[in-house]
C-alpha cells in the first residue's frame, strides 16, 4: 500500500515541477508565432549556431521542465536538432539534488556537471553539423494537429496545450514509477555488480527512461560502489527525464524521435566507454 501512494504521490510532484515549464514553453511559442511571423524565421536560422552551447548550458540545471520545454521548441522547430541533443544530454533531473544530500564533495559534483556537458556540447555541435536542416517554424502547423484554437487568444491556447500534455506525461509516468518501484534498484545492483562491460549498456538503459526516477537509482548505485563513473555517465547522459516522452507526444515525425531516442543511447554508451578507457574518475 506504502508503494502504490509513494509512486502516486512522487508522479504527481514530478509532473506539478513541470507545469511552469510547460506553459512558459507553450506560451512563448504562441508569441512568436502570433507576434513576429516570418521574421523569426529568419532570426532563428542566423542565431541557432551557438544553440546547442546556451542549451547544454541551461541543461545542467537540476530540473526535468527544461528537456521537456527544448522538447516542444523542437517541434515548433524554434531550435535545432544540435540544441535539442545538448539539453537532452546535459540534464541532470534529480542526480544534483541526491549528491548534494550526501554531502559528496564539490569537486567531485563539479567533474560530473563539467564532463556532462563537454559531452552534451560534442555532441550538439556535431548534431547540427551532419543532420542539420534548413530551419522554419512549424508552430502553426502544430496548433492545428492539436486542435488548440490559437483564435481564441495565446493564453488559452498555451494553457490548452499544457494541460493536454500533462496530462499525457503522468498517465505514463505513472506506469513507468510503478514499473521501477517493483523492479528496485537491487535488480539492477545483482545484473551490473562485476560486469563493467555490461554495466555500461544497462546503465543507458535505465537512463532511457523517460521519467526522473532514473537518475535517482543510478546515482545512488555509483555513490555505494556498485556502478563505475563510465557507466554512471552512460546513464545519466542518455537520460532527458521526460523530454523524450513530450517529443514523443508533440514531434509529428515519430521515426525522427525513435532516431534522436537510438542516438541519444548510443551517446550514452559510447561517452561511459571513452570516460571507462580515459580512466576518468570522480
Amino acid at each position: 500500500m506504502n508503494i502504490i501512494v509513494d509512486v502516486f504521490y512522487d508522479t504527481y510532484i514530478d509532473a506539478l515541477r513541470l507545469l511552469p515549464f510547460l506553459f512558459l514553453a507553450y506560451l512563448a511559442m504562441e508569441c512568436l508565432e502570433h507576434w513576429t511571423g516570418g521574421r523569426m524565421q529568419e532570426i532563428v536560422r542566423k542565431s541557432g549556431k551557438m544553440g546547442p552551447a546556451i542549451g547544454g548550458l541551461l541543461g545542467i540545471f537540476p530540473q526535468c521542465g527544461f528537456s521537456a520545454a527544448a522538447a516542444n521548441l523542437y517541434a515548433g522547430r524554434i531550435i535545432t536538432m544540435g540544441t535539442l541533443i545538448a539539453v537532452f544530454l546535459s540534464t541532470s533531473d534529480e542526480m544534483l539534488p541526491i549528491l548534494i544530500s550526501e554531502n559528496t564533495a564539490p569537486s567531485m559534483i563539479g567533474k560530473i556537471l563539467l564532463l556532462k556537458l563537454v559531452y552534451a556540447l560534442a555532441a550538439g555541435f556535431l548534431a547540427d553539423f551532419f543532420f542539420r536542416k534548413k530551419v522554419e517554424m512549424q508552430i502553426g502547423h502544430l496548433c492545428e494537429r492539436h486542435h488548440c484554437h490559437c483564435e481564441r487568444g495565446i493564453w488559452r491556447s498555451a494553457f490548452h496545450h499544457t494541460w493536454k500534455i500533462f496530462l499525457y506525461i503522468v498517465a505514463v509516468s505513472l506506469v513507468l514509477n510503478f514499473a521501477v518501484a517493483l523492479a528496485g534498484e537491487e535488480t539492477l545492483a545483482a545484473l551490473v555488480q562485476g560486469r563493467p562491460a555490461l554495466s555500461l549498456f544497462l546503465s543507458a538503459l535505465v537512463g532511457m527512461i523517460p521519467n526522473c526516477a532514473s537518475s535517482v537509482v543510478l546515482t545512488q548505485l555509483y555513490l555505494k560502489g556498485v556502478l563505475s563513473a563510465g557507466a554512471l555517465m552512460a546513464g545519466l547522459l542518455s537520460g532527458s527525464g521526460v523530454g523524450f516522452l513530450v517529443l514523443l507526444r508533440v514531434n509529428e515525425d515519430r521515426r525522427e524521435s525513435l532516431r534522436i531516442f537510438l542516438l541519444l543511447y548510443g551517446i550514452g554508451v559510447g561517452a561511459g566507454a571513452l570516460t571507462q578507457l580515459l580512466g576518468i574518475s570522480f
